[in-house]
Order: structure tokens, then sequence, then C-alpha cells
């Protein structure tokens, strides 16, 4: 029985390769290593900054997303947030997240003008429904009441009541004759 034993493992012994501990060798080793060097001293940086500038800029985009009133102040925070290492970003991500507390007090509006201006986009190309205009021009009337209508939403407003004045039904005097 042992010598059973003893026979199989001078064969496996025998039969065994010597191992290698890389796959390549020789000069395809040196060049795959210098490769590799380049990748992670040149390609790693360029991504690893690529993403923390995606990150650092999310809260502007979210901002944006959602009309948040104060963009502009949102996004400059984000750039300081990219000077000082990123310690003002997550004050930057909970301001795109909340919404100012008296804004809509003071201003009229939770919105930012960029919302009304892509509003009458959709209402110019006919994609709005009379509902969605109606609101919209009644939203700006109210802010116009309160004097803290911008210039250009301003001539938004004139421009909503002219198309509504175009899309209004007749009234029942007014009809075909």
């Amino acid at each position: 029985m042992i010598s059973k034993r003893a026979a199989l493992l001078a064969a496996l012994l025998g039969a065994s390769v010597p191992a290698h501990a890389a796959f390549l060798a020789g000069e395809a080793l040196d060049t795959a290593a210098d490769v590799l060097a380049w990748i992670v001293i040149v390609l790693v940086p360029i991504v690893a900054i690529v993403v923390f500038w995606l990150v650092h800029i999310l809260p502007e985009k979210i901002a944006e997303h959602r009309h948040h009133p104060q963009q502009q102040a949102i996004k400059t925070l984000c750039l300081l947030s990219l000077v000082f290492g990123g310690m003002l970003w997550p004050i930057a991500w909970l301001w795109a997240y909340t919404r100012p507390v008296m804004y809509r007090m003071a201003y009229g509006t939770e919105r930012h003008e960029s919302y009304f201006e892509e509003a009458a986009a959709k209402a110019r190309a006919g994609t709005s429904t009379a509902e969605e205009i109606r609101h919209l021009r009644e939203e700006l009337e109210a802010m116009h009441a309160r004097g803290a209508l911008p210039p250009g939403l301003r001539d938004l407003l004139g421009e909503l009541k002219a198309l509504h004045e175009q899309t209004r039904p007749p009234a029942a005097g007014e009809g075909a004759r």
C-alpha cells in the first residue's frame, strides 16, 4: 500500500512543470510594465480629476434641474468647493435640495427664471395645455403685482397674454356671423 502511494507521489512530482510567476517573460514583461506605468502615471490622474470635477458640479446640475431660484449662488459655491478641496461641497449639495425659506414671500415665486423661459418655449411650440399657459401667466402676473418681475419675464408675460388672446375661444356674441 505504501509503495503504491510512494509510486503515485513520485509520478506526480515527476510530471509537474516548473512554476512561473508571470504569464509574460523577458522583453514582453518589460514592455507590459512600461505600458502599465504610463497608464498609472498619466491616465489615472486624468480620470481622477474628471470624476472629482463631475462630482463637484452635481449640486449645480441638481439646482438647474429643480429650477432653484438661487442656482447661480450654488454654482459659485461649487466652484469655491473645488478651490477648497471639497470642504464646501456638502453645503452646496444640501442647498441644491432645499428651497429658501422666505423667497416666495419676497419674490413671488420659488423658481428660477429659466423655468419660465422653458415653459414659454413649450407654449410657443404648442406642447403646453391651455391650463399650463394660464397657470404660468397667473404666476407671472402675481410676480408683476409684487414688483419683482425682471425685464425678460415682463416681455414674456406680454407674450403669454397675446398667446392667451389667440387661443381663447370666442365669446357667445363674437362667434361666426
